[in-house]
């Protein structure tokens, strides 16, 4: 069964720091795309970033790049998004999401959501002093 697990969200205050995980179970293709998206109530969801598990190739979204940056440890199965310089406008539900290699393809569409069949429950992640 695939699941991916979410953590590391919480309550932070402009300018801090976050390292968001997600911990993948239950699929074994070696070179697939774990995606991070975000949404607010009412919003749709965006992407945010994605890395690719065979190369480590990786993708941000104009709004986080430079202050975001997406990791993998393959051994623990487990993808990481460390989001610096937090602000405000950060606030919101962050999911993870995988393709299960079906594109296997960490590029300018990484967005695109009928790319991933699974996604995480979310983590909250506030910005807010």
């Amino acid at each position: 069964q695939v699941q991916l697990v979410e953590s590391g969200g919480g309550l932070v205050q402009p300018g801090g720091s976050l390292r968001l995980s997600c911990a993948a179970s239950g699929f074994t293709s070696k070179d697939n795309v774990i995606g991070w998206f975000r949404q607010a109530p009412g919003k749709e969801r965006e992407g945010v970033s994605c890395i690719r598990s065979s190369d480590g190739s990786t993708a941000y979204s104009d709004s986080v790049k430079g202050r975001f940056s997406v990791s993998k440890d393959n051994i623990k199965n487990t993808v990481y998004l460390q989001m610096n310089s937090l602000k405000p406008e950060d606030t919101d539900v962050y999911y993870c999401a995988t393709d299960l290699g079906r594109f296997a393809r960490c590029d300018r569409f990484y967005y695109l959501q009928h790319r991933y069949d699974y996604w995480g429950q979310g983590t909250q992640v506030t910005v807010s002093s």
